[in-house]
């Protein structure tokens, strides 16, 4: 235990210096979306790095000048735990505001270790609402209409993290937003299951959400060892075309790390590979815009 408060010392400590640096270098911030990106992060197979991406793309944005706020719609709330913001049953959260109709202001808090930064976090209650939100009214629009009545003009990007599944919370999460970002991992059976993700966005689109379009491959978990890594890509390349970003995530024990201290791998350790593979590939979502 007092090895692992040390290191979560140095760990803070490092994310400090992290920032310090990012703040002293406003060249290196990049260009700001003309209006919010409301992008939603799915994938319903599970362990592809839905969360680990939603939290790691947030923080490199946020740490190059944009404002992120990042929406947990996962029941685990680990999105909420990587950001470093409570969660527990007590907490206002994005259950309240789907269930009880409260405003999404009232529950959005700021991360604490990145300035821009901020989480409507998920508590286990929100494991209950796929069966509450049966019963009701516009069941699959209501994050729909909450982002509407909340002032997202004043953030360039909100994230919406999904859990792994396709139910009503997904359902909202793909009526609520206007891209969708699907990660996909460099292993065998990548594109199992893809296809019924790509059909349930087709019929979001045709009868709750015209806008919605898949605007962000990103390649996850990537094994540079492996003949079978480097296959999946280009298979994942063909199929998919330019909205496949260039840059791969490699597999990075420091990624898997940093939330066990309640940080993303941006402040946890800057210089690890899933850092700067992050930084990238948040840089060219950045500088690309939404490609449509």
């Amino acid at each position: 235990m007092r090895e692992a408060l040390k290191d979560a010392k140095v760990s803070h400590e490092t994310a400090v210096t992290a920032l310090k640096a990012m703040s002293g270098r406003k060249e290196r911030e990049w260009p700001r979306p003309d209006r919010c990106r409301i992008i939603t992060i799915a994938n319903q197979k599970g362990g592809v790095g839905k969360t680990t991406s939603s939290v790691n793309l947030a923080a490199s944005l946020a740490m190059h000048g944009a404002q992120v706020l990042v929406v947990d719609l996962d029941p685990q709330g680990n999105a909420s735990t990587a950001l470093g913001v409570e969660h527990h049953a007590e907490i206002p959260s994005i259950y309240d505001v789907l269930i009880e109709d409260m405003a999404l202001a009232d529950i959005v808090v700021a991360a604490p270790e990145i300035p821009n930064l901020y989480c409507a976090p998920a508590t286990l209650n929100l494991a209950g609402a796929e069966i509450e939100l049966v019963s009701k009214v516009a069941r699959e629009s209501r994050l729909r209409r909450a982002l509407d009545a909340y002032d997202t003009d004043k953030f360039d990007y909100v994230l919406i993290d999904c859990p792994p599944s396709l139910g009503l919370l997904t359902v909202n999460a793909l009526v609520g937003g206007d891209e969708l970002l699907i990660p996909i991992q460099c292993e065998y059976y990548a594109l199992e299951g893809l296809g019924q993700l790509i059909r349930t966005v087709d019929l979001v689109k045709a009868h709750l959400n015209q806008k919605l379009w898949v605007s962000t491959i990103l390649l996850t978990m990537y094994d540079a060892r492996t003949r079978l890594a480097a296959q999946v890509a280009d298979d994942v390349r063909s199929h998919f075309g330019d909205v496949v970003l260039n840059t791969v995530i490699p597999r990075s024990v420091r990624v898997s790390e940093a939330p066990s201290y309640g940080q993303s791998v941006m402040t946890y350790d800057p210089g690890s590979s899933g850092a700067l593979a992050y930084s990238e590939a948040a840089s060219e979502m950045a500088h690309g815009g939404a490609r449509k």
